[in-house]
């Protein structure tokens, strides 16, 4: 990260990150003298290119609190495998009572999801998904559920790599092997089709 220095020469930090702030959270306890107030607040930082993290810090000040969340954030970075604009296969995501199924979409179709999910999947440079929150939808549980579903990604070559195997050619009409294969189950279909 760079560092510039401004005219009364604090060092200030400019982040390579986005950042976006889900919610505040305010609670209060009441003393003797009468009530005091805290802020808790959830904060997404991501660099649009499969980088995310998120944060939750508490403090008396809502300021205080975000910039502890940005700490946390900055800490809890992941890398989120992003193919073409998507996720490379559909998973579901949990967290205590909430899971979240994020499945790819095709290009075009945008990011069909929750706020939370949503903020996440744009952070981190997805622009293709679909989404589902199923059960608890409390913000921070459904946001812990979504980077667990983004942790747990993987893909091809990541499963083949740790499989130890080669990937075979994929059986579609477009390619050489799968035209063959179509055309002698083809075949096979014409030539029991006349015995019978």
């Amino acid at each position: 990260m760079a560092l510039t220095f401004n005219r009364r020469n604090d060092r200030t930090e400019s982040s390579e990150f986005e950042e976006k702030m889900l919610f505040v959270n305010r609670t209060s306890k009441t003393y003797q003298g009468g009530r005091r107030f805290r802020f808790a607040a959830l904060v997404i930082l991501g660099d649009r290119n499969g980088r995310v993290g998120m944060g939750i810090g508490k403090a008396k000040e809502v300021p205080v609190a975000i910039e502890k969340a940005k700490a946390v954030a900055r800490k809890n970075m992941i890398t989120v495998p992003v193919e073409n604009g998507t996720i490379p296969h559909e998973i579901v995501g949990e967290n205590s009572t909430s899971r979240v199924l994020l499945k790819p979409a095709g290009p075009g179709t945008g990011v069909i999801a929750g706020t939370v999910p949503r903020s996440i999947a744009e952070l981190a440079g997805i622009t293709n998904m679909l989404s589902k929150e199923l059960g608890s939808r409390n913000k921070v549980n459904v946001a812990y559920a979504v980077f667990d579903g983004f942790k747990n990604l993987r893909t091809a070559k990541q499963v083949r790599n740790l499989r130890g195997t080669e990937v075979r050619p994929s059986l579609s009409s477009d390619s050489p092997a799968g035209r063959s294969a179509t055309t002698e189950a083809g075949e096979g279909v014409a030539d029991t089709g006349g015995m019978q």
